[in-house]
């Protein structure tokens, strides 16, 4: 061999070695934190993400609002130092998702609920008043509704709100809301829309026939139930009355602004920072109010959530902090910083416990099945 051509290979055989560590120790190691999910929880994280870097000088977090559902699916892509640390959620985490993150290897998940926000539906300022239950909105925005005779469906026929109910306004149903991958999409179908496709007796008879059919050993009779009642109670209309507006509830809150005869959907707290351009309808009679939302008695309020990957703990410089700055009584408690961004606050004792867990990163067990 030529020995200048020797020379060069051991000269770049040795730099690849000497890199090779420095490499490896890159990719196993990162400054920030990543939190990803919930569009409803972005405000709060944010929040904290900023407290946190002024109290400490270390590195913000970088938070982005994906939704629950995406924020979830990156989260259980796996345990390594690529995904993300942390993802919120408008809802809690399901079977399915927890089964895929322990398929992946992601072992140990930190469930932290952080208190509670209600799903507004709201309109312009200059708009008209509304007063929904949830069978008005089950009727209005659902894909198929029920005909004359039990057991019917029909694609929905209803164009305008009083064509419902006659006490409502006389104008186009066009409802601006979150697309499939939103937390607060999910729970809008199982509060709202669901608990009005309960009003109808034959529909109620499908989930208690599944139940009944499990009871009695035939599964597969109870799984098919189970996907009819929630086709027909979740599925929603896609003729253009109900428009997915992405996952920028602000957007949401903009289009309201510039058309006053449509509603739309979004976390409290969006209306709560915006009570100068939109306000809520009342559900079931109800106004969605701090207080409402707190005691339990507006209709459609839901648990808000965030989950670590304990994986992650003492890997990612300033975890254990964000953690610990979230769970502090100065930002979730009664008096935090937080309820000024519309967080209803988790009661002073449930703080306290879920406060140790967090902080001793006490893994969640299973949840029950979707």
């Amino acid at each position: 061999m030529n020995k200048n051509l020797f020379y060069r290979s051991v000269l770049a055989t040795a730099l690849l070695i000497g890199l090779a560590p420095l490499g490896s120790s890159q990719a196993a190691s990162r400054n920030h934190i990543d939190i990803v999910g919930s569009s409803t929880v972005y405000p709060f994280a944010t929040v904290v993400a900023e407290t946190f870097h002024n109290k400490t000088g270390m590195r913000t977090p970088k938070v982005e609002s994906t939704g629950s559902g995406g924020g979830l699916k990156l989260f259980c892509a796996g345990a390594g130092i690529n995904t993300p640390d942390i993802t919120n959620a408008s809802r809690r985490i399901k079977k399915s998702e927890y089964d895929r993150c322990q398929a992946n290897a992601v072992k140990g998940i930190i469930e932290v609920p952080i208190g509670f926000d209600g799903i507004a539906i709201a309109n312009a300022k200059s708009g008209p008043e509304f007063d929904l239950s949830k069978r008005d909105i089950y009727l209005a925005l659902a894909k198929q509704v029920p005909g004359k005779t039990p057991g019917q469906l029909i694609d929905n026929p209803y164009t305008r709100w009083n064509q419902i109910n006659p006490a409502l306004p006389n104008e186009k149903i066009e409802v601006l809301g979150p697309p499939p991958t939103s937390g607060t999409r999910d729970a809008f179908a199982e509060l709202a829309l669901e608990g009005g496709c309960k009003t109808f007796n034959w529909i109620r008879n499908l989930k208690t026939a599944s139940k009944a059919a499990k009871k009695s050993g035939d599964p597969a009779k109870a799984k098919a139930l189970k996907a009819r009642y929630k086709n027909i109670c979740h599925a929603i209309r896609e003729d253009g009355a109900y428009i997915e507006a992405g996952e920028n509830d602000n957007l949401i809150v903009e289009k309201l602004g510039k058309n006053p005869h449509a509603l739309g959907v979004f976390g409290f707290s969006f209306l709560d920072q915006n009570a100068d351009k939109v306000k809520g309808a009342k559900v079931e009679g109800v106004p969605v109010t701090f207080e409402n939302i707190a005691d339990g008695s507006y209709p459609i309020s839901r648990p808000l959530f965030f989950y670590v990957k304990k994986a992650h703990l003492g890997k990612i410089p300033g975890l254990e902090g964000y953690i610990k700055e979230f769970t502090s009584e100065d930002a979730w408690g009664d008096e935090g910083y937080l309820t000024d961004k519309g967080l209803i606050p988790l009661p002073e004792a449930q703080r306290q416990v879920v406060a140790r867990q967090a902080r001793e990163a006490v893994p969640m067990s299973a949840p029950p099945a979707d």
